[in-house]
């Protein structure tokens, strides 16, 4: 299977999943707990190499997923809502699928609440001056509230890049120093 098929795949399977649990905490009122306790798993997704290696490799039974992450749910004290759900991704290997599942929740919930996603990558991790500032600027030029999700990217050397739906805001030194480079050449 090519790789833009699997990915294609892999986000079906996670909005659909995200759909279906955001349709269940909405009836329950429980949307932002299950979004903090989802942000929570992702969390201990992104610190354990052994959870990764888990939800990613096809090594692992059925039943050895879903035993680690009953544990992982009763260990870590999810939520019913999201502890079942969990254990549901589990038992029908859709573990592989749990971070877009994460993503997926986010935007359906933002997109609920009237707000838009920006994805907004540093080189170094923003402070909450720095988020506030930044959501405060994209109201003003989107006139919507702005969920911002940072992603912390050394190679970009310093700046900022903004996404807010189909627009890009590239303002990376690295971006600087090609475009500069690029320029060098062309009179060299």
């Amino acid at each position: 299977m090519p790789v833009a098929d699997t990915s294609q795949l892999i986000s079906g399977v996670a909005e659909r999943y995200a759909s279906s649990l955001f349709e269940l905490a909405l009836e329950a009122g429980s949307v932002e707990a299950v979004g903090a306790d989802l942000d929570r798993m992702q969390a201990l997704i992104d610190g354990s190499d052994d959870l990764k290696r888990l939800i990613v490799s096809p090594v692992f039974s059925a039943d050895d997923q879903f035993k680690a992450i009953s544990a992982v749910v009763s260990q870590f004290g999810f939520s019913g809502l999201v502890g079942n759900f969990l254990k549901v991704v589990a038992r029908n290997r859709r573990l592989f699928a749990l971070p877009g599942i994460v993503k997926a929740f986010r935007l359906i919930a933002a997109r609920h609440r009237g707000e838009i996603t920006a994805d907004v990558t540093s080189a170094h991790a923003l402070t909450e001056a720095q988020k506030t500032e930044l959501k405060a600027t994209l109201k003003g030029v989107t006139g919507k509230d702005v969920a911002v999700n940072v992603t912390v990217d050394p190679s970009i050397l310093g700046g900022l890049i903004v996404k807010v739906g189909s627009r890009q805001i590239d303002t990376s030194l690295r971006t600087k120093l090609s475009t500069l480079k690029l320029a060098l050449k062309e009179v060299g």
